[in-house]
């Protein structure tokens, strides 16, 4: 099994807070991050994709048909968004980067082995928040995670 891994870059905003909890405890568990204004960041996303190298092109995948799914699924979806406010996903849903990494995955899966077949299966997604969070989810088997949103 081969992997490969592409990265992508996009900004968003977004407010950890749950409505199951009062003011008082969503400000113990979320800190500044339950700011009412929100905050935002500048997310590294990175998509790895796993398999068999196709003998008659030399490759895992073909980079733009991988780059063409990401963008239409998940960039163009959450680039300069409020995440609490613009994804009907976190309409109940906190999200945290641990949620978006889960909803990215189902968002990836869903067109997947249309875009790319199902030689290529998607293996892990990442998401860097900070310097110092970053959030994985790996799919089972490649071939997909639970679904949690």
């Amino acid at each position: 099994m081969t992997t490969m891994t592409r990265r992508y870059r996009f900004s968003a905003s977004h407010r950890l807070h749950s409505p199951e909890f009062s003011e008082a405890q969503n400000e113990g568990l979320y800190g500044k991050c339950n700011n009412p204004f929100g905050h935002g960041h500048d997310y590294v996303l990175e998509v790895t994709a796993a398999g068999e190298v196709d003998d008659r092109t030399g490759l895992l995948c073909p980079v733009k048909t991988l780059d063409s799914l990401v963008k239409e699924q998940i960039l163009d979806v959450f680039s300069h968004r409020n995440l609490n406010l613009d994804l009907p996903q976190f309409s109940r849903l906190v999200p945290t980067t641990e949620n978006m990494a889960l909803v990215v995955t189902e968002l990836l899966q869903e067109g997947w082995a249309k875009r790319l077949g199902s030689r290529v299966k998607l293996h892990r997604i990442h998401i860097q928040e900070t310097d110092r969070n970053g959030f994985d989810v790996l799919t089972t088997n490649g071939s997909g995670s639970e679904s949690h949103a």
